[in-house]
């Protein structure tokens, strides 16, 4: 397994090099870049649905804090996996394309985070908008997939994040459903 992980990441890392990706995979996996979505999200669900978009954005605040404390803090720490950056067996062949980054590699917290919120999301508004399970998903996974690309996770990594994620992501929208039924009954 943890062969069929390293040529994974080589073949992400190396083989799929290319200019266009050089550039946008490190801006991709950058939170910075992403806050006129989150901004969008919050703005969109108060002024669409008052207070039950307050509870939706307090729930999905809720999520990324869990997601983020558990796989970060928690899991992370247990787990004590190197970045690929930082592997000894790897030294010299990485491509890195961003810092290395603190800290350890299993779970990766930005595939945990987005997962957490694209699965949030998804359930929360998919009987609304049938094609948001395709925009969460590919969102999550270009963020997921940056992380391998730039150098600083391995596809274990990401995939643990995203399944983790999607977890925390679905008790959270079963919470939504629980406070607030009527929302789905419009």
């Amino acid at each position: 397994m943890l062969q069929l992980d390293r040529h994974l990441f080589y073949f992400i890392n190396h083989d799929l090099t290319n200019p266009f990706f050089d550039v946008v995979m490190p801006w991709l996996r950058n939170p910075k870049f992403w806050i006129p979505l989150y901004v969008f999200i919050v703005l969109f669900c108060i002024w669409k649905y008052k207070k039950q978009g307050i509870v939706i954005i307090l729930l999905l605040l809720a999520t990324v804090g869990v997601a983020d404390f558990t796989s970060a803090s928690l899991i992370k720490y247990q787990v004590q996996r190197l970045r690929p950056c930082r592997e000894p067996a790897l030294a010299g062949k990485v491509i890195s394309r961003v810092g290395c980054g603190t800290g350890y590699s299993f779970p990766s917290t930005h595939a945990t985070d987005h997962f957490a919120m694209a699965v949030f999301l998804i359930l929360i508004f998919c009987k609304k908008w049938r094609w948001i399970w395709f925009w969460g998903i590919l969102w999550a996974g270009l963020i997921s997939f940056a992380q391998v690309y730039v150098g600083v996770h391995y596809p274990v990594d990401v995939t643990a994040g995203a399944l983790y994620g999607s977890l925390i992501g679905t008790l959270f929208a079963l919470l939504n459903k629980k406070l607030q039924p009527a929302f789905y009954n419009t």
